[in-house]
């Protein structure tokens, strides 16, 4: 009887062992059924995701990480991160009078870097020069769809030369600006020939234009030539009024899409500006030009290569704070020729 129990004490603690040593394998098969169960869902919601995006209710992200952007031109020069006296985030920056040329601020305002959207400005000025008629209707074709993917104006839309210009200039539309470009007397190249022209009457000679967008890298100019692209583009009062719309809603394939201005300063009515341009490839990092008064003084403001989503937008803040407490009779760096 003893033995007997001895027997049924070791067996029943094989049994425990056994269960004990099983534990970790009989949870692994419960979490992996529950990471099963969970893939299903990711994989639902991402059908779900992917149907919703195509009726622009939702944007899936991916879960793979993002590639690194390329730096830079400014960060491959060493330009980034450089010092200044107003601790702006710009790698370039230029502050000048508009009615006397005078420059009061300048950092690395020599260099030629890619300008990014700011192209745009010249892109308006060619097509007004040209003086085709604004009232035409022009269309997205596959052209336009092809070489930019990432658009709100579908292929098939319909719209004047007039808005086509409203949209670059207030909204940075991309397909909107080739479209104008592939629309101008001799297509695209007689487009960009008339671009560099256009800069070197106003004396930017250290520009040079590829695109009419400014996607392209190979879109370049410095801070002095932008001032000047500044100052000729403030002559057109379309440009003017078109650059600081803050809204529009178009009827785009039988829906009202609504385009906000690119810049934040022009929504929050932060600033008195008279015209501006934001841009941004990562080429040319993030970018800003704006003619606005201060101290009832027309200024020319330049910033290339900022860092940050808004540190461009508080940069100009930072130049009008500071203009604004400059005392009165203050001399200039110099002044531009």
């Amino acid at each position: 009887m003893h033995l007997n129990r001895f027997w049924a004490l070791i067996l029943m603690a094989a049994f425990v062992c056994g269960a004990a040593m099983n534990a970790p394998a009989i949870a692994a098969n419960k979490d992996k059924e529950k990471q099963t169960k969970t893939t299903k869902v990711v994989v639902k919601n991402t059908k779900a995701a992917k149907k919703q995006k195509s009726v622009r209710v939702a944007v899936t992200r991916s879960s793979e990480p993002a590639a690194p952007a390329h730096p830079s031109f400014a960060t491959a020069l060493g330009l980034r991160g450089q010092h200044d006296d107003l601790s702006l985030k710009s790698s370039v920056a230029m502050v000048v009078n508009q009615d006397t040329n005078e420059v009061y601020f300048e950092k690395n305002s020599s260099v030629s870097l890619p300008i990014a959207s700011i192209t745009k400005l010249m892109t308006a000025m060619v097509v007004l020069d040209a003086k085709l008629p604004l009232d035409e209707t022009i269309v997205i074709n596959s052209d336009d769809v092809r070489s930019y993917a990432k658009s709100r104006l579908a292929g098939g839309t319909v719209m004047t030369r007039e808005e086509a210009l409203l949209l670059s200039l207030m909204s940075s539309e991309n397909r909107a600006a080739y479209t104008l470009g592939r629309n101008y007397p001799g297509g695209i190249t007689a487009f960009v020939d008339a671009m560099n022209r256009k800069a070197r009457e106003l004396g930017m000679d250290h520009s040079r234009f590829a695109d009419p967008t400014g996607l392209m890298s190979e879109n370049v100019a410095s801070a002095e030539d932008l001032t000047r692209m500044l100052s000729a583009a403030y002559q057109y009062k379309m440009i003017r009024e078109f650059s600081i719309w803050p809204d529009l809603t178009m009827v785009i394939a039988n829906r009202p899409q609504k385009f906000l201005n690119t810049n934040r300063l022009v929504r929050s009515g932060d600033m008195n500006i008279g015209l501006q341009k934001t841009g941004f490839i990562n080429a040319a990092g993030k970018c800003l030009v704006m003619q606005a008064r201060v101290n009832n003084t027309p200024l020319l403001l330049v910033f290339l290569d900022s860092v940050g989503t808004q540190s461009r937008f508080a940069d100009a803040v930072r130049v009008r704070d500071w203009y604004e407490r400059m005392p009165s009779g203050a001399q200039p760096i110099r002044r531009l020729m």
